[in-house]
């Protein structure tokens, strides 16, 4: 007796490599997926962007961005920063902010609050530039400034500037739901106190305790005068976040009083890079480093020194050469333009119209 197989059913995701490839040869020098980005930007399956749907003044120089996140974005805990990638002046620039919006919000959105320093390109740029509408590169929220699942019975935070941003969040959030809280917030003038019409109505409805230290008038604050105005701190649970200088301070004299494993602190140090002409290229998986002028693909570069490379048309047009840019800075030879990332960015750049803009190092 013979048995006979039926021959399996030829895969659907054949028939879609298929039609891919086809749309590939249509819509090439761009990839159909370049066109579903214009169309649908916040689409599942995408690259994970944001929409600003509205930039609300909170301050001179301080302002909320209201965002609303691409299908893949995954619940914040309060405390968190997302790192954000926006263009400005050609130049994809990322920068961490803290999340300040209430989990509760039914809209769908997200908030950041963003306060505008001097010199500062990104900060400034979206307090006072950006509208409604531009698209923004996400990530997942991260971060361990969040309180634990088990609250304490006293809270104390300790927040400078736009380091309120942070604690905002969490109060925001009830984090002084069963507990009994002290914010001690320092800022130049009563005016520039970001959040501060909430702020107030939360201590006079009694829900936290608010020290304001208005600088211009009342001077720095500094470890000690905490100590004075929170004589029960060594009973708290203290969060703290701001300029780097006051969170040193606090940790020396946290730990000089025996309570350093009560202290929380948050700091965002911006990533400075040096660009240039050329520069040391890192691939982090084979460990090969390559001196790459500034006119030299980093393609032409790394094969040279005998790395294997995907390549294509060596020309921009495939987008076969595109591999992720780990931390540093090239520039697009065709015009100019200079592309830049932070350590866990993965910025996507082609090599071969890529050169380094300095020391760079690449996903592969």
């Amino acid at each position: 007796m013979t048995t006979t197989v039926p021959s399996p059913a030829r895969p659907r995701v054949a028939l879609r490599d298929r039609v891919l490839k086809l749309a590939e040869l249509v819509t090439t020098p761009l990839l159909p997926t370049d066109y579903l980005d214009l169309i649908d930007p916040l689409r599942s399956g995408a690259d994970l962007r944001g929409r600003i749907e509205a930039v609300l003044p909170e301050t001179r120089d301080a302002a909320t961005i209201v965002i609303r996140p691409g299908r893949g974005w995954r619940p914040h805990t309060p405390g968190q920063y997302v790192r954000i990638g926006i263009d400005v002046d050609g130049v994809r620039q990322w920068r961490a902010y803290s999340v300040t919006s209430d989990l509760t919000r039914t809209d769908g959105c997200i908030s950041i609050t963003v306060k505008a320093i001097p010199g500062g390109k990104v900060s400034n740029h979206l307090v006072h530039r950006t509208a409604p509408g531009t698209v923004i590169q996400l990530d997942q929220a991260t971060g361990e400034f969040v309180l634990p699942a088990q609250r304490p019975a006293k809270a104390l935070f300790v927040t400078a500037g736009s380091g309120i941003t942070p604690v905002m969040g969490m109060l925001r959030n009830r984090a002084h739901d069963g507990c009994d809280v002290v914010l001690v917030h320092s800022a130049p003038t009563a005016d520039d106190v970001i959040f501060a019409a909430e702020l107030r109505d939360m201590a006079a409805d009694g829900r936290i305790r608010l020290i304001e230290q208005h600088t211009d008038t009342a001077g720095m604050l500094d470890a000690d005068a905490i100590a004075a105005l929170v004589p029960d701190l060594h009973e708290r649970s203290t969060w703290a976040c701001g300029p780097v200088g006051m969170l040193e301070a606090l940790e020396a004299h946290w730990a000089a009083a025996g309570l350093a494993e009560s202290l929380y602190t948050e700091r965002f140090r911006p990533t400075v890079l040096v660009t240039g002409e050329g520069g040391t290229v890192s691939f982090a998986k084979s460990g090969t480093t390559v001196d790459a002028d500034g006119a030299t693909p980093i393609l032409d570069a790394a094969e040279e020194a005998g790395v294997l490379m995907p390549s294509g048309c060596r020309m921009g047009i495939c987008f076969g050469c595109v591999l992720p840019l780990r931390e540093g800075a090239v520039r697009d030879l065709r015009n100019g333009e200079l592309t830049t990332a932070a350590p866990g960015d993965g910025v996507l750049i082609q090599t071969c119209v890529s050169a380094a803009a300095g020391a760079c190092d690449i996903d592969h």
